[in-house]
């Protein structure tokens, strides 16, 4: 019995000084029992290298060398070339004016959707702020018929709806380039529709607003 009482003791004094050095601070690498090769021998991005001659660790790559599933007659759009399309910027680096694809019905009628969707939630089905969450408090939402937004660049719409901004989520993941800009494209639909008047409305369906 007397060894029991020994033996809960020991037991008890270890736990009480490992459990002490929780929180400690130490510039020691901890102990490892099991280190299951966590650290190997290897070369870092960028780092040198005395084995090469130029004394750089990365390799050049070999002539003739593409992406992987790049094939000779591969569409050019692949590696997102295209500053304007895939980012939304002109070649100096500023937000591009315009939309690089075509607006037609069916991109209108498929940024209406993806709108629908994803942003009139928080922006509301007119585009004026006022979506579903404001009544649950979210009551920062902007509005596009603002004279900031109806000025902005159609390259910066893009690039806010890609990485997001302020408490607005990316979108990047959910919508594809050239959805991103059909989305853009409805923006402009409804920011112009929020300034419309019966003139711009053709005259034989003028008769069914009245």
């Amino acid at each position: 019995m007397r060894y029991a009482y020994y033996t809960l003791a020991f037991v008890v004094v270890l736990l009480i000084s490992v459990m002490g050095f929780r929180g400690l601070r130490s510039s020691r690498p901890p102990i490892e029992v099991f280190p299951d090769m966590d650290r190997q021998a290897k070369y870092k991005p960028q780092a040198t290298s005395k084995f090469f001659a130029d004394g750089r660790a990365d390799r050049p790559l070999p002539a003739g060398t593409v992406p992987r599933g790049r094939t000779v007659n591969a569409d050019p759009s692949f590696l997102r070339a295209d500053d304007f399309r895939y980012a939304g910027k002109n070649a100096d680096g500023t937000f591009a004016r315009g939309l690089p694809v075509p607006v037609t019905e069916t991109l209108i009628h498929r940024g209406q959707n993806r709108y629908t969707i994803y942003c009139a939630p928080c922006h509301g089905a007119l585009g004026d702020g006022n979506g579903i969450t404001r009544s649950y408090g979210m009551a920062l939402t902007p509005t596009y018929h603002d004279d900031r937004l109806r000025g902005m660049a159609e390259g910066e719409l893009f690039n806010t709806i890609t990485y997001g901004k302020n408490t607005m989520y990316p979108y990047a993941d959910k919508l594809s380039p050239d959805e991103r800009w059909a989305v853009v494209a409805y923006m402009r639909v409804l920011q112009r529709a929020g300034q419309a008047t019966i003139n711009d409305v053709p005259v034989e369906q003028r008769e069914g607003l009245k």
